[in-house]
């Protein structure tokens, strides 16, 4: 994952978390051993002084712990991110940025309209690129301890691009995971995939110039094996009593396959390309079902929520012309109360079966768990929630 943008503001956080006192001590401590590891990794004193103005932040791990992409429903996460207000301010940006664009589509073939949707989510194209202190963001999840591997090399990938001197250290800040600039880059992505388009000697994705972070996010994503060409997916329909094990990314067919089976476009037109592409279920059989192809899974890598690639790419499209899509996600997905199925996913979790975080959103991961335990109790994998489901579990 590259990025995941979250304003502090607003947000219904922890003030602190327990025993901060005791963590302020902890973490100083720790802090001292990760400066010796960073300079056998080659970072220099001048660059280690840095680290004595990192700070902990109690309410940066209160906010990682509950990420923006699970915490809302399917809808109010499209809503939110394809918003009047974005949609036509990306329509602007299209028009305002229409020769970098198209240089950029030249060069390293990804459309113009995923990378403004990406700025888009990002940071509000630019409005909002973050302002949390990156240093002491990355050593505060560092020592939380969950992912410390992790943040601990985010953290030395930051130490190394400020002894590079892309950016100094007061412009070094962005969102509370970590990510910088106008399309919130990870340190680590930054040193691997971030370029110098404009030529100005630095790969500035932080100033008020978006040259040089669109043209890293575009190399990020043909780096990743975007397709030129081929849309990330599209809304489409179900008839009446299709199966829904066949359902899931891990089933992809061709479009002809589908529409033998009664799988139309969301308008009822018929499906008759030769694409391969699985069928998505993010909201259950009620709400909105995508048909999804390569490139959906390519936005993936830049933020692994399925709600983030699917906002991107219906943001994409609607900045290119494209409407809404016509069908609203139900307030019982799965025929399942939110009770319902945040028991469903603790008692898989119970049982040894990973459904994920326990919200109620029952997704990829969650029908993954669900394949596993029919398998292993001699059942019909289907993956598919339900009350029996549930009730057995019981």
């Amino acid at each position: 994952m590259v990025s995941r943008r979250v304003v502090l503001t607003g947000l219904v956080a922890m003030s602190a978390l327990p025993h901060v006192a005791g963590a302020e001590a902890g973490f100083r401590a720790w802090l001292s051993g990760f400066g010796k590891t960073a300079r056998r990794a080659g970072i220099k004193s001048a660059t280690l002084k840095q680290l004595d103005t990192v700070a902990y932040l109690p309410k940066v791990v209160a906010a990682d712990r509950k990420p923006a992409e699970t915490a809302k429903s399917l809808d109010f996460y499209i809503s939110s991110a394809a918003s009047s207000s974005r949609i036509r301010t990306g329509k602007s940006m299209a028009r305002r940025y229409s020769g970098l664009l198209e240089q950029l589509e030249r060069r390293y073939g990804v459309s113009r309209y995923v990378l403004l949707a990406i700025w888009g989510m990002e940071s509000s194209y630019g409005g909002f690129r973050g302002n949390v202190p990156t240093l002491s963001a990355l050593a505060s999840l560092a020592y939380e301890g969950r992912r410390r591997e992790r943040f601990e090399a985010e953290l030395l990938a930051a130490l190394k691009i400020l002894q590079a001197g892309d950016v100094t250290p007061k412009r070094l800040v962005g969102s509370y995971a970590g990510a910088m600039g106008h399309t919130q880059f990870m340190p680590s992505s930054y040193l691997e995939h971030a370029v110098d388009f404009d030529r100005n000697g630095r790969r500035d994705i932080w100033g008020d110039d978006p040259t040089d972070a669109l043209a890293s996010t575009a190399a990020f994503l043909a780096a990743k094996g975007w397709s030129k060409g081929p849309r990330w997916g599209e809304e489409v329909r179900l008839p009446q009593g299709i199966d829904l094990a066949l359902t899931g990314r891990i089933y992809p067919r061709k479009q002809t396959a589908w529409a033998q089976l009664g799988v139309t476009r969301a308008n009822g037109r018929k499906l008759s390309g030769r694409r391969e592409g699985a069928v998505i279920l993010p909201a259950g059989p009620e709400g909105p079902v995508f048909m999804i192809y390569p490139n959906f899974h390519i936005i993936k890598t830049y933020n692994y929520a399925d709600s983030y690639a699917i906002s991107v790419g219906h943001l994409a499209d609607r900045i290119a012309g494209e409407g809404a899509f016509l069908t609203r996600s139900s307030d019982r997905p799965w025929g399942m109360s939110l009770k319902e199925r945040v028991d469903l996913q603790n008692l898989l979790n119970t049982e040894g079966y990973n459904a994920g975080r326990a919200d109620g959103v029952i997704g990829e991961k969650g029908r993954a768990a669900i394949r596993a335990y029919e398998k292993a109790h001699g059942l019909r994998q289907t993956g598919v929630p339900s009350r029996a489901l549930l009730a057995r579990l019981r």
